[in-house]
């Protein structure tokens, strides 16, 4: 296969009222022929999001908008494409954009296609029939903030187990109370 992909690097840049420093990011690998719908659907994933239920919009350079429509009710900002017809072809090697998930959180990211494109089997050793990250970096922040299973936001941190991994099962040598090995 030749080097028809686009490589599109992706650095989350703030969310939830806070700014990101370093960035994390992800480097997709994506066909000409996907939808921006199916890269957003890759960069959530990739980036950690379990409650996908939010609406997403792209910015490209030159101003134009693309999200799904039919998630809007009517409502989407004028001038908008959809985002299911829309494909990653309309973009340029190097050029930028803005992606942001869920319009409360506002979850920013920073997008730039590289100046060369790839080869998917050189990258991935397949032809994916979607989008998909091959290279990443950084620690992700949850998407709603919380640091535990039951985070309100207020409640002070649960206490770390006194000897380490002694509240696991003991399923592999090195965890529960008695350490087995």
């Amino acid at each position: 296969m030749a080097r028809t992909w686009l490589s599109i690097r992706v650095e989350l840049v703030s969310g939830h009222g806070a700014d990101l420093w370093p960035r994390p990011g992800r480097v997709f690998a994506a066909a000409r022929s996907h939808s921006f719908a199916q890269f957003a659907t890759a960069i959530d994933l990739a980036f950690g999001r379990w409650d996908l239920a939010h609406l997403h919009l792209f910015t490209l350079s030159d101003g134009a908008r693309v999200s799904p429509l039919d998630w809007w009710d009517g409502e989407a900002p004028d001038g908008t494409v959809d985002g299911h017809a829309t494909k990653l072809s309309r973009l340029q090697a190097g050029e930028q954009f803005a992606y942001v998930f869920d319009m409360g959180d506002d979850w920013a990211h920073l997008c730039t296609v590289a100046e060369k494109r790839i080869d998917p089997l050189d990258e991935l050793g397949e032809a994916p029939d979607r989008p998909v990250p091959y290279w990443g970096w950084g620690s992700l922040p949850d998407q709603y903030a919380r640091r535990w299973d039951g985070d309100d936001g207020g409640s002070p941190m649960p206490k770390r187990p006194a000897r380490g991994l002694s509240d696991l099962p003991p399923i592999l040598p090195w965890w529960g109370e008695h350490r087995r090995g």
